[in-house]
Protein backbone atom coordinates (compact mmCIF):
# COMPACT_ATOMS: atom_id res chain seq x y z
CA UNK A 1 0.00 0.00 0.00
CA UNK A 2 0.95 3.27 -0.60
CA UNK A 3 1.77 6.10 2.29
CA UNK A 4 -0.23 9.51 2.01
CA UNK A 5 3.14 11.46 1.17
CA UNK A 6 3.85 8.89 -2.12
CA UNK A 7 0.14 10.10 -3.24
CA UNK A 8 0.33 13.59 -2.36
CA UNK A 9 3.36 13.46 -5.03
CA UNK A 10 2.52 11.74 -7.42
CA UNK A 11 -1.44 13.90 -7.47
CA UNK A 12 0.78 17.25 -7.51
CA UNK A 13 2.88 15.81 -10.36
CA UNK A 14 0.00 15.14 -12.74
CA UNK A 15 -1.40 18.43 -12.21
CA UNK A 16 1.42 19.84 -13.03
CA UNK A 17 1.55 18.24 -16.34
CA UNK A 18 -1.87 18.35 -16.99
CA UNK A 19 -1.25 22.20 -16.59
CA UNK A 20 1.89 22.12 -19.28
CA UNK A 21 -0.25 20.15 -22.04
CA UNK A 22 -2.87 22.95 -21.64
CA UNK A 23 -0.88 25.78 -21.89
CA UNK A 24 0.60 23.86 -25.13
CA UNK A 25 -2.98 23.24 -26.66
CA UNK A 26 -3.86 26.37 -26.06
CA UNK A 27 -1.02 28.79 -27.64
CA UNK A 28 -1.35 30.10 -31.01
CA UNK A 29 0.74 28.26 -33.69
CA UNK A 30 3.35 31.16 -35.23
CA UNK A 31 4.91 28.80 -37.82
CA UNK A 32 3.99 30.84 -41.34
CA UNK A 33 2.95 28.44 -44.60
CA UNK A 34 6.16 27.21 -46.73
CA UNK A 35 6.55 29.14 -49.82
CA UNK A 36 6.66 27.51 -53.23
CA UNK A 37 10.32 27.25 -54.12
CA UNK A 38 11.76 29.96 -56.79
CA UNK A 39 12.21 28.02 -60.10
CA UNK A 40 13.83 29.68 -63.08
CA UNK A 41 11.68 29.99 -65.53
CA UNK A 42 11.81 31.47 -68.96
CA UNK A 43 9.36 32.22 -72.21
CA UNK A 44 10.23 30.66 -75.05
CA UNK A 45 12.38 31.89 -77.94
CA UNK A 46 10.42 32.75 -81.33
CA UNK A 47 13.26 33.05 -84.06
CA UNK A 48 13.64 32.95 -87.96
CA UNK A 49 14.81 29.51 -89.11
CA UNK A 50 16.05 28.55 -92.47
CA UNK A 51 15.21 24.60 -92.90
CA UNK A 52 18.69 22.66 -93.49
CA UNK A 53 20.53 19.81 -93.94
CA UNK A 54 23.77 18.77 -92.63
CA UNK A 55 26.73 16.54 -94.02
CA UNK A 56 30.23 15.99 -93.56
CA UNK A 57 32.72 17.03 -96.57
CA UNK A 58 36.17 17.23 -97.21
CA UNK A 59 38.27 20.83 -98.72
CA UNK A 60 40.07 20.84 -101.90
CA UNK A 61 42.12 23.43 -103.61
CA UNK A 62 40.88 25.46 -106.65
CA UNK A 63 44.01 25.43 -108.36
CA UNK A 64 46.74 23.20 -107.62
CA UNK A 65 49.95 22.99 -109.52
CA UNK A 66 53.07 20.74 -109.16
CA UNK A 67 55.96 22.23 -110.76
CA UNK A 68 58.29 20.61 -112.60
CA UNK A 69 61.00 22.19 -114.74
CA UNK A 70 60.76 22.94 -118.14
CA UNK A 71 64.51 23.03 -119.06
CA UNK A 72 66.87 20.67 -117.71
CA UNK A 73 69.93 21.22 -116.02
CA UNK A 74 71.74 21.30 -112.66
CA UNK A 75 69.67 22.93 -109.48
CA UNK A 76 71.70 26.27 -108.75
CA UNK A 77 69.46 27.50 -106.05
CA UNK A 78 66.91 27.02 -104.00
CA UNK A 79 64.62 29.68 -101.90
CA UNK A 80 61.50 27.48 -101.39
CA UNK A 81 59.19 28.90 -98.34
CA UNK A 82 58.26 25.67 -97.91
CA UNK A 83 54.77 26.00 -96.03
CA UNK A 84 54.18 29.43 -96.25
CA UNK A 85 52.17 31.80 -98.78
CA UNK A 86 53.47 33.20 -101.85
CA UNK A 87 52.72 35.81 -104.58
CA UNK A 88 52.19 34.52 -108.19
CA UNK A 89 56.03 35.04 -109.89
CA UNK A 90 57.94 34.24 -106.71
CA UNK A 91 61.33 32.98 -107.27
CA UNK A 92 61.35 29.35 -106.11
CA UNK A 93 64.41 27.52 -107.67
CA UNK A 94 67.62 28.35 -110.23
CA UNK A 95 68.44 25.94 -113.21
CA UNK A 96 71.83 26.88 -114.48
CA UNK A 97 71.57 29.21 -116.67
CA UNK A 98 74.97 28.98 -118.53
CA UNK A 99 73.87 26.77 -121.15
CA UNK A 100 70.71 29.17 -122.22
CA UNK A 101 72.54 32.06 -121.90
CA UNK A 102 75.05 30.83 -124.50
CA UNK A 103 72.25 29.76 -126.97
CA UNK A 104 70.79 32.95 -126.48
CA UNK A 105 74.21 34.76 -127.44
CA UNK A 106 74.52 32.20 -130.16
CA UNK A 107 71.04 32.62 -131.64
CA UNK A 108 71.33 36.66 -131.62
CA UNK A 109 74.59 36.61 -133.62
CA UNK A 110 72.80 34.51 -136.14
CA UNK A 111 70.47 36.92 -136.32
CA UNK A 112 72.45 39.61 -136.87
CA UNK A 113 74.47 37.20 -139.54
CA UNK A 114 70.92 37.44 -141.11
CA UNK A 115 70.19 40.52 -140.96
CA UNK A 116 73.04 41.74 -142.57
CA UNK A 117 72.47 39.25 -145.57
CA UNK A 118 69.20 40.96 -145.61
CA UNK A 119 71.20 44.25 -146.25
CA UNK A 120 72.92 43.13 -149.02
CA UNK A 121 69.91 41.57 -150.73
CA UNK A 122 68.25 44.49 -150.57
CA UNK A 123 70.87 46.76 -152.33
CA UNK A 124 71.34 43.76 -154.92
CA UNK A 125 67.45 44.11 -155.26
CA UNK A 126 67.55 47.94 -155.76
CA UNK A 127 69.99 47.54 -158.44
CA UNK A 128 68.68 44.72 -160.12
CA UNK A 129 65.50 47.04 -160.41
CA UNK A 130 66.95 50.02 -161.77
CA UNK A 131 69.34 48.38 -164.35
CA UNK A 132 65.86 46.20 -165.64
CA UNK A 133 64.26 49.56 -165.87
CA UNK A 134 66.96 50.64 -167.98
CA UNK A 135 67.09 47.89 -170.05
CA UNK A 136 71.03 46.86 -169.66
CA UNK A 137 69.95 43.43 -167.94
CA UNK A 138 67.04 40.76 -168.59
CA UNK A 139 64.19 39.84 -166.82
CA UNK A 140 65.24 36.55 -165.19
CA UNK A 141 68.37 38.99 -163.36
CA UNK A 142 65.64 41.37 -161.38
CA UNK A 143 63.72 37.82 -160.77
CA UNK A 144 66.73 36.42 -158.80
CA UNK A 145 66.94 39.36 -157.14
CA UNK A 146 63.96 39.48 -155.65
CA UNK A 147 63.84 35.59 -154.83
CA UNK A 148 67.06 36.66 -152.67
CA UNK A 149 65.55 39.23 -150.97
CA UNK A 150 62.35 37.01 -150.11
CA UNK A 151 65.16 33.91 -149.12
CA UNK A 152 66.84 36.47 -146.83
CA UNK A 153 63.94 38.40 -145.18
CA UNK A 154 62.56 34.52 -144.44
CA UNK A 155 65.66 33.85 -142.82
CA UNK A 156 65.85 37.02 -140.76
CA UNK A 157 62.45 35.67 -139.50
CA UNK A 158 63.89 32.33 -138.51
CA UNK A 159 66.84 33.78 -136.67
CA UNK A 160 64.43 36.50 -134.61
CA UNK A 161 62.09 33.15 -133.84
CA UNK A 162 65.18 31.46 -132.86
CA UNK A 163 66.28 34.27 -130.18
CA UNK A 164 62.97 34.08 -128.85
CA UNK A 165 63.00 30.65 -128.31
CA UNK A 166 66.52 31.03 -126.37
CA UNK A 167 65.17 34.16 -124.28
CA UNK A 168 62.12 31.75 -123.61
CA UNK A 169 64.75 28.97 -122.51
CA UNK A 170 66.51 31.42 -120.40
CA UNK A 171 63.74 32.81 -118.29
CA UNK A 172 62.75 29.03 -117.77
CA UNK A 173 65.92 28.49 -115.70
CA UNK A 174 63.95 30.96 -113.23
CA UNK A 175 61.40 28.51 -112.21
CA UNK A 176 58.44 31.02 -110.66
CA UNK A 177 55.37 30.40 -108.98
CA UNK A 178 52.65 30.08 -111.44
CA UNK A 179 49.61 31.06 -109.11
CA UNK A 180 49.69 32.42 -105.50
CA UNK A 181 48.98 29.67 -103.25
CA UNK A 182 50.79 28.07 -100.11
CA UNK A 183 53.85 26.60 -101.60
CA UNK A 184 54.89 22.65 -99.88
CA UNK A 185 57.74 20.81 -99.36
CA UNK A 186 60.78 21.36 -101.68
CA UNK A 187 61.67 18.39 -103.33
CA UNK A 188 65.13 18.93 -104.60
CA UNK A 189 68.10 20.45 -103.44
CA UNK A 190 71.12 22.23 -104.73
CA UNK A 191 73.11 20.65 -107.09
CA UNK A 192 70.84 18.05 -107.98
CA UNK A 193 70.06 17.21 -111.62
CA UNK A 194 66.81 17.95 -112.77
CA UNK A 195 64.97 16.55 -116.51
CA UNK A 196 62.62 18.76 -118.17
CA UNK A 197 58.69 17.96 -117.49
CA UNK A 198 59.87 15.04 -115.39
CA UNK A 199 61.24 15.89 -112.14
CA UNK A 200 58.95 17.13 -109.40
CA UNK A 201 60.19 20.30 -107.74
CA UNK A 202 57.44 21.76 -105.14
CA UNK A 203 53.66 21.82 -105.27
CA UNK A 204 51.64 24.97 -104.67
CA UNK A 205 47.64 24.91 -103.58
CA UNK A 206 45.89 28.06 -103.87
CA UNK A 207 43.35 28.57 -100.18
CA UNK A 208 41.30 31.70 -100.71
CA UNK A 209 38.62 30.73 -102.15
CA UNK A 210 38.72 26.91 -101.18
CA UNK A 211 35.95 23.98 -102.65
CA UNK A 212 34.16 21.74 -100.40
CA UNK A 213 32.68 18.31 -101.93
CA UNK A 214 29.55 16.74 -100.09
CA UNK A 215 27.53 13.88 -100.96
CA UNK A 216 24.13 14.74 -100.70
CA UNK A 217 21.19 11.61 -100.69
CA UNK A 218 18.38 11.57 -103.56
CA UNK A 219 15.71 12.69 -101.31
CA UNK A 220 17.67 15.86 -100.58
CA UNK A 221 18.39 15.85 -103.75
CA UNK A 222 15.44 16.43 -105.59
CA UNK A 223 13.92 18.34 -103.09
CA UNK A 224 15.94 21.15 -103.00
CA UNK A 225 18.39 21.03 -105.68
CA UNK A 226 17.18 19.27 -108.67
CA UNK A 227 14.51 22.39 -109.48
CA UNK A 228 17.85 24.49 -109.20
CA UNK A 229 19.55 22.80 -112.82
CA UNK A 230 16.12 22.88 -114.64
CA UNK A 231 16.90 24.15 -118.00
CA UNK A 232 14.21 26.22 -117.44
CA UNK A 233 16.33 28.04 -114.98
CA UNK A 234 18.05 30.84 -116.07
CA UNK A 235 22.03 30.74 -115.98
CA UNK A 236 22.54 33.24 -113.64
CA UNK A 237 19.71 31.99 -110.99
CA UNK A 238 21.01 32.23 -107.75
CA UNK A 239 23.25 29.28 -106.27
CA UNK A 240 21.78 27.40 -102.87
CA UNK A 241 23.80 28.84 -99.84
CA UNK A 242 25.89 26.48 -97.61
CA UNK A 243 27.15 27.34 -94.15
CA UNK A 244 30.74 25.47 -93.29
CA UNK A 245 32.43 24.80 -90.12
CA UNK A 246 35.58 22.84 -89.17
CA UNK A 247 34.86 19.34 -86.63
CA UNK A 248 36.12 21.41 -83.78
CA UNK A 249 33.58 24.63 -84.55
CA UNK A 250 30.36 24.55 -82.26
CA UNK A 251 28.76 26.93 -84.59
CA UNK A 252 28.38 27.21 -88.54
CA UNK A 253 30.42 30.69 -88.90
CA UNK A 254 31.57 30.88 -93.05
CA UNK A 255 28.94 31.13 -95.30
CA UNK A 256 29.81 29.47 -99.24
CA UNK A 257 27.37 28.77 -102.15
CA UNK A 258 27.07 25.64 -104.38
CA UNK A 259 28.81 26.09 -107.64
CA UNK A 260 28.51 22.52 -109.17
CA UNK A 261 26.41 19.33 -109.34
CA UNK A 262 27.51 16.50 -110.43
CA UNK A 263 25.73 15.47 -114.09
CA UNK A 264 25.58 11.62 -112.47
CA UNK A 265 24.51 9.76 -109.10
CA UNK A 266 26.45 6.96 -107.87
CA UNK A 267 23.86 4.23 -107.95
CA UNK A 268 26.08 1.93 -105.81
CA UNK A 269 25.47 4.91 -102.47
CA UNK A 270 22.20 6.44 -103.87
CA UNK A 271 23.86 10.23 -103.45
CA UNK A 272 25.06 13.17 -106.00
CA UNK A 273 28.17 14.71 -105.15
CA UNK A 274 27.96 18.56 -104.36
CA UNK A 275 30.39 21.45 -104.80
CA UNK A 276 30.35 24.40 -102.93
CA UNK A 277 32.75 27.45 -102.65
CA UNK A 278 33.59 28.54 -99.49
CA UNK A 279 35.99 32.22 -98.75
CA UNK A 280 39.02 31.59 -96.50
CA UNK A 281 40.61 35.03 -96.24
CA UNK A 282 42.45 34.17 -92.61
CA UNK A 283 43.78 31.58 -94.38
CA UNK A 284 42.96 29.23 -91.08
CA UNK A 285 41.06 27.18 -93.25
CA UNK A 286 43.67 24.22 -95.73
CA UNK A 287 42.98 21.20 -98.29
CA UNK A 288 42.33 18.38 -96.99
CA UNK A 289 40.15 19.12 -93.83
CA UNK A 290 37.47 17.35 -92.93
CA UNK A 291 34.33 19.78 -93.00
CA UNK A 292 30.68 20.12 -91.19
CA UNK A 293 28.47 21.37 -94.37
CA UNK A 294 25.02 22.64 -93.83
CA UNK A 295 22.63 22.94 -96.78
CA UNK A 296 19.86 25.38 -96.95
CA UNK A 297 16.98 23.49 -98.32
CA UNK A 298 14.21 26.15 -97.83
CA UNK A 299 13.09 29.77 -97.00
CA UNK A 300 13.15 30.83 -93.30
CA UNK A 301 10.38 29.96 -91.37
CA UNK A 302 9.30 31.06 -87.85
CA UNK A 303 10.34 28.28 -85.13
CA UNK A 304 10.59 27.86 -81.13
CA UNK A 305 13.65 27.09 -79.69
CA UNK A 306 14.41 26.48 -76.54
CA UNK A 307 18.06 25.35 -74.67
CA UNK A 308 19.09 21.45 -74.32
CA UNK A 309 19.33 21.39 -70.69
CA UNK A 310 15.16 22.73 -69.93
CA UNK A 311 14.74 19.09 -71.68
CA UNK A 312 14.17 16.07 -69.98
CA UNK A 313 13.89 12.36 -70.99
CA UNK A 314 11.05 9.67 -70.11
CA UNK A 315 11.61 6.01 -71.03
CA UNK A 316 12.70 7.42 -74.71
CA UNK A 317 10.77 10.40 -74.80
CA UNK A 318 11.70 14.19 -74.47
CA UNK A 319 9.27 16.07 -72.45
CA UNK A 320 9.45 20.02 -71.16
CA UNK A 321 7.82 21.23 -68.21
CA UNK A 322 5.24 24.20 -68.83
CA UNK A 323 4.23 26.60 -66.07
CA UNK A 324 0.56 27.14 -66.81
CA UNK A 325 -2.57 28.51 -64.49
CA UNK A 326 -1.86 29.22 -61.05
CA UNK A 327 1.79 28.86 -61.52
CA UNK A 328 1.87 25.31 -61.50
CA UNK A 329 4.20 22.91 -63.67
CA UNK A 330 2.51 20.62 -66.38
CA UNK A 331 4.16 17.52 -68.49
CA UNK A 332 4.53 18.27 -71.78
CA UNK A 333 6.14 15.55 -74.48
CA UNK A 334 8.13 17.68 -77.49
CA UNK A 335 9.33 16.70 -80.86
CA UNK A 336 13.43 17.85 -81.11
CA UNK A 337 14.33 19.47 -84.40
CA UNK A 338 18.25 20.53 -84.95
CA UNK A 339 20.58 22.42 -83.04
CA UNK A 340 21.09 26.34 -84.45
CA UNK A 341 23.37 28.72 -82.89
CA UNK A 342 23.17 26.64 -79.85
CA UNK A 343 19.59 26.39 -78.93
CA UNK A 344 17.18 23.48 -80.35
CA UNK A 345 14.42 23.65 -82.42
CA UNK A 346 11.42 22.08 -80.96
CA UNK A 347 9.25 20.69 -83.89
CA UNK A 348 6.20 19.74 -82.36
CA UNK A 349 4.67 20.34 -78.45
CA UNK A 350 5.83 23.99 -77.64
CA UNK A 351 3.46 27.43 -78.74
CA UNK A 352 5.22 31.32 -78.64
CA UNK A 353 4.13 32.89 -75.92
CA UNK A 354 4.52 29.85 -73.48
CA UNK A 355 7.13 29.79 -70.32
CA UNK A 356 8.96 26.90 -69.47
CA UNK A 357 10.82 25.54 -66.89
CA UNK A 358 14.45 26.16 -67.42
CA UNK A 359 16.08 23.81 -64.74
CA UNK A 360 16.01 22.65 -61.36
CA UNK A 361 14.69 19.89 -59.29
CA UNK A 362 11.22 20.42 -60.25
CA UNK A 363 8.20 17.28 -60.35
CA UNK A 364 4.79 18.17 -63.00
CA UNK A 365 1.69 19.37 -60.92
CA UNK A 366 4.07 21.05 -58.91
CA UNK A 367 3.75 25.04 -57.40
CA UNK A 368 6.54 27.04 -57.95
CA UNK A 369 7.57 30.80 -57.71
CA UNK A 370 8.96 31.73 -60.90
CA UNK A 371 12.40 33.56 -61.19
CA UNK A 372 12.40 35.17 -64.81
CA UNK A 373 15.56 33.94 -66.80
CA UNK A 374 17.16 33.93 -69.64
CA UNK A 375 16.43 30.48 -72.16
CA UNK A 376 19.85 29.42 -71.07
CA UNK A 377 18.96 29.56 -67.26
CA UNK A 378 21.15 32.74 -66.44
CA UNK A 379 19.53 35.06 -64.49
CA UNK A 380 17.73 38.43 -66.00
CA UNK A 381 20.18 41.46 -64.86
CA UNK A 382 17.40 44.36 -63.75
CA UNK A 383 18.64 47.84 -64.95
CA UNK A 384 20.23 49.93 -62.71
CA UNK A 385 17.83 53.04 -63.42
CA UNK A 386 14.74 50.75 -62.22
CA UNK A 387 16.77 49.30 -59.14
CA UNK A 388 14.97 46.77 -56.74
CA UNK A 389 12.18 47.30 -54.71
CA UNK A 390 12.89 46.90 -50.63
Amino acid sequence: MMNVKSVTQLTAALSVALAIAGCKEEAPSSTPAAKPPSVPVAEVIVRPVTPFVEFTGSMTAVQRVELRPRVAGYIQDVSVPEGRFVEKGHKLFLIDPRVAQAALTAATARLREAEAASLLAQAEHARAEQLFAQKIVARDRLDTATAALTTRKAQVDAANAAVDAAQLELSFTHVTAPISGRVGQALVTEGNYVASGVTPLTTIVSINPLHVYFDVDERTYLRSLATGRSNATPQGAQAAKVMVALLTDQTYSRPGRVDFIANTSDRGTGTVRIRAVVDNPDGQLTPGLFAKVKLETGAPQARVLISDQSIGTDQGSRYVLVVGKDDKTEYRLVELGPVVDGLRVIEKGLEPSERIVVKGLVRPGMQITPQSAAIDGSPIAVPQTLGAQP
